[in-house]
C-alpha cells in the first residue's frame, strides 16, 4: 500500500518538476545551437550547428564563415524574442540540453529545416525529415559544401563532404581548417585551442607551459577562445602540462 501511495505521489509531482526545469526569457545567442540565459547555458536538443569559426564552401566553391552565418540566422530569426526552453538533461559540460520554443515554434526544427544545423543523430532522430527537406532545397549550408560539425570539432580527416557543390581536390583541408588566424580577435580572447594527434581539442591559457609554442594557423585548425567556459563548451579540455 505504501509503495502505491509513493508512486501516486511521484506522478503528481512530475509535472511540477518539469515546469521547474523550464528556462524562459530572451537569451544571448552564443552560436547556432547554444544560448545563455543569465548564468544558465543551454544547448539546443537534437541538433548540431557549426561553431562560429567553422569554414564551409559556398555555391561557387569559395570559403565562407558558415558558423557565423548560422549564428546570425538564429539571432535574426528569434534573438530578440522570449524563449521557453524545456530542459531534458545536463550534458558533461554543465549545459542544460533543452527543446526551445518561441511563439510555439520549435527552434531546433527551424534551424535544421533552414539548413543551418544538422540532425544530431548520435542523440536523436527527431529532425531527420527536416534535414532531408533542407538538403533537397539546398538551403543554408546545403547550398555549398561542408562537413558535419561533430567531425569538424575533432578534425576527422575521413569525414564525408556534404552539400550540393562538387568540392575541389583540396576541399577537405579547407573544410577542416578554422577561421581563427594568427592574431587574437581581441585582447580578452587570448586562450589558444589546438587539436592533438589523438583528435582531442586542447586549450591553453596564457599561464600554460606551452602557450607561447602553440602556433595559431588557419591551416592547422587552431582556435581562439574568449574564456575557459567557451573552450570547454566547444568540447576542449585543459592542457595537462
Amino acid at each position: 500500500m505504501l509503495n502505491k501511495f509513493c508512486l501516486a505521489l511521484l506522478a503528481l509531482c512530475l509535472p511540477t518538476l518539469a515546469q521547474a526545469a523550464d528556462v524562459t526569457g530572451a537569451p544571448k545567442i552564443r552560436d547556432g545551437d547554444q544560448v545563455v540565459f543569465g548564468n544558465t547555458r543551454v544547448r539546443l536538443a537534437g541538433i548540431d550547428a557549426p561553431s562560429q569559426d567553422q569554414l564551409c564552401l559556398n555555391a561557387t566553391g569559395e570559403r565562407w564563415s558558415c558558423g557565423v552565418a548560422a549564428h546570425e540566422a538564429l539571432a535574426k530569426h528569434v534573438g530578440d524574442k522570449s524563449w521557453t526552453c524545456h530542459v531534458q538533461r545536463t550534458d558533461r559540460f554543465g549545459r542544460s540540453v533543452a527543446k526551445c520554443e518561441v511563439d510555439g515554434e520549435d527552434i531546433s526544427q527551424w534551424m535544421v529545416k533552414s539548413g543551418w544545423a544538422l540532425s544530431y543523430v548520435r542523440f536523436s532522430h527527431a529532425y531527420d525529415a527536416d534535414e532531408a527537406t533542407a538538403r533537397e532545397a539546398k538551403a543554408g549550408l546545403w547550398e555549398g559544401a561542408f562537413i558535419a560539425p561533430w567531425d569538424w570539432r575533432v578534425r576527422n580527416k575521413k569525414t564525408a563532404i556534404l552539400g550540393a557543390v562538387k568540392p575541389p581536390d583540396n576541399a577537405i583541408a579547407i573544410l577542416l581548417a578554422s577561421a581563427s588566424g594568427p592574431v587574437a580577435p581581441s585582447p580578452t580572447c587570448n586562450i589558444k585551442g589546438n587539436v592533438n594527434r589523438a583528435g582531442v581539442c586542447i586549450y591553453h591559457t596564457p599561464q600554460s607551459r606551452w602557450y607561447a609554442k602553440i602556433s595559431m594557423k588557419v591551416s592547422k585548425g587552431t582556435r581562439w577562445f574568449c574564456s575557459v567556459e567557451e573552450a570547454e563548451a566547444a568540447g576542449c579540455r585543459e592542457t595537462k602540462r
